[in-house]
Formats: structure tokens, C-alpha cells, sequence
């Protein structure tokens, strides 16, 4: 016996409530660039400055003692996480601690880390500093915007490849989809203020990479049906067509969902932020793939008969195979 998400030959109609879905996904675009703005990012130390510290110890670490010991002392953000290497020798254990630049400082002070020494050795007398690095405000404000530059260009990439396999009408609605997509990841992050940092950017990345398969596998089949119904309402081939692709997209995110939850709840502290933000994306990016993406080029219109180019409709290389 078969497990099945979604029963055979559905037909469903992801049209009928379409005001509703799409003022909805509005309004959420709309509230999350507002606390965006005015309650802003709970920025990391790779985005506001700070200090790095590399330890070494003999005896195996403990994240949670670790920042049992430095919570005292009152650094603010402070992210502690173990570093694997198979050529460490048994007795070396090794982590990393990155503390945020404190008020008025570009980075930590010498006083600051020999405190923070302290009260580590208080737990292992064998742990020493083989490292200190500090990141100041100039490269902090450099890695912001290119992180930027990297959301951006993803995009502008996708808007590029999406127009010349499909054609423009389909780019934009993809791009709408993951510019909804990345604005209401930022809105949960400010509205929650969880810690974004590189690995958010990341986490970013990976949702429109995975957003962006979705919509194109809805794409690809509502351009088959486009070919084989020219005379059916575009509305009832586009219902067709997420329907017949529904199993596929629920089964997709499903699993990758299962696997998200355990690492939420076994993954620990350090990864926790970035799987979130793959988790929250899946969910509205599965969302915008059969709510936004679609309903965009439902209103800017396409061209119905693929069979027949032409100089002013489509796209000379849409019969492009990739």
C-alpha cells in the first residue's frame, strides 16, 4: 500500500480564493518590510563587527558550559560552536567563540578576552587562546552589502535564465515569487529577532534555489498544456497544470520538512538560525509557487500556441532544453 499526499486526478481550484491568497501575500510582504525597517535585523557579529577566539583544550567541550561560564560576564552576542578536524590529535579539542563588538569599541578589548580566559579555564584548566581575530565596522559594512549583491544577482540570474527558457511573462512571475519569498524570511527574522548572520545569507540562497525549481516544474508543465489545450481557458489549463504537478510539489517539501524538524530540534544551537531559515522557506516558498507565481502570469497573459513563433510574442529561445 502506497502513501499518498494528494489523491489521483485532482482538481482542485487555485483560483477561486486567488484575491484573498494574493492580498494576503501582500499584506505580509507589506508588514514584513515594515518591521524591516523599523525594528531591523538582529545582526550578527559577521554583519555588526566583533572578535574571534580559537581555543584548544584536552578535555572534550561542552557549548552550554562554555557559555554558562561567559554569560556573566555580559558580552551580548556571543556564539560558541566546536570544530571538527579528523587530523586533530584524541586529546585536542578545539572551538571557536565569536563575541560582538562591545559599545563604543570596534572590537573586543585585551582585558575583555583575558576575562573570557578566565572564566573558561575555571571549567578546563587546559584550555588556552591559540587565536584572536577581530572583524571592525568597515568589513562588517562590506559584508552586508555583498550579501546584497549575491540575494540580487541570484535573482537577476534566475529573471535572465527563466526569460530565455520560458518567456518574460513566466521570469517575472518566478522572480515575484522569490522576492516574496526572501522579504518574508527578513520579516520573521526582524519580527522574532533571530540572529542573522553569513549563514543566513546562505540559508537565503539555498531558498531560492529551491523556490525556483518548484515554480519551474509548474512552469515547464503548464507550457506542455499550453501546447496541447490551445483553445481551454488559460485559468483552467493553469489549474491543470498545478494539479497534475500538486503530488510532486507536496511529497518534495514534505520529506525536506521532515528533515528540517530534526534538525531543529537535534541540530543544536549553532545551525539552528540557518535551518530555520530553510524550514520557513520551503513553506512559503511551496506557497508562492502555486499562489504567487502563477497568478502573476495569469495577469500579465502568455502566449498560447508554442507551436508558432513569433517576432513579438515569447522568446526565440524558448524551445531551449536545460
Amino acid at each position: 500500500m502506497r502513501l499518498k499526499l494528494v489523491p489521483d486526478h485532482t482538481e482542485y481550484d487555485f483560483f477561486k480564493y486567488r484575491t484573498v491568497t494574493f492580498g494576503f501575500s501582500a499584506v505580509l510582504m507589506v508588514i514584513s518590510l515594515a518591521l524591516w525597517l523599523t525594528v531591523g535585523l538582529n545582526f550578527g557579529i559577521d554583519f555588526r563587527g566583533g572578535t574571534t577566539i580559537r581555543t584548544q583544550a584536552e578535555q572534550p567541550m561542552d557549548v552550554g558550559s562554555y557559555r554558562d561560564a561567559i554569560a556573566p560576564l555580559e558580552l551580548g552576542d556571543v556564539s560558541i560552536s566546536e570544530v571538527f578536524d579528523p587530523t586533530f590529535a584524541a586529546d585536542t579539542h578545539v572551538a571557536m567563540i565569536r563575541i560582538q563588538a562591545q559599545d563604543g569599541e570596534e572590537s573586543v578589548s585585551a582585558d575583555t578576552v583575558k576575562s573570557v580566559e578566565e572564566a573558561l579555564q575555571e571549567l578546563d584548566e587546559t584550555i588556552r587562546f591559540t587565536s584572536v581575530e577581530s572583524v571592525g565596522p568597515k568589513v562588517s559594512g562590506e559584508l552586508i552589502q555583498t550579501a546584497v549583491l549575491a540575494v540580487a544577482a541570484a535573482l537577476a540570474a534566475i529573471l535572465f535564465y527563466i526569460w530565455l527558457r520560458f518567456e518574460w511573462q513566466f521570469s517575472v512571475g518566478a522572480v515575484a515569487a522569490l522576492f516574496h519569498d526572501v522579504v518574508l524570511t527578513i520579516g520573521i527574522f526582524s519580527a522574532l529577532q533571530i540572529r542573522f548572520d553569513l549563514a543566513t545569507i546562505a540559508a537565503l540562497l539555498t531558498i531560492i534555489g529551491y523556490s525556483i525549481n518548484d515554480t519551474v516544474v509548474i512552469f515547464d508543465r503548464l507550457r506542455e498544456n499550453l501546447r496541447k489545450f490551445k483553445t481551454k481557458p488559460l485559468r483552467d489549463v493553469m489549474n491543470l497544470s498545478v494539479n497534475e504537478t500538486l503530488s510532486r510539489t507536496l511529497m518534495t517539501s514534505g520529506t525536506t520538512l521532515i528533515a528540517l524538524i530534526a534538525l531543529l530540534v537535534l541540530g543544536g544551537d549553532v545551525i539552528r538560525g540557518f535551518v530555520f531559515a530553510i524550514f520557513w522557506g520551503v513553506i512559503v516558498g511551496t506557497y508562492s509557487s502555486v499562489y504567487v507565481a502563477k497568478n502573476v502570469v495569469l495577469w500579465l497573459g502568455v502566449k498560447r500556441d508554442w507551436s508558432k513563433p513569433t517576432d513579438t510574442t515569447g522568446n526565440q529561445f524558448a524551445n531551449i532544453d536545460a
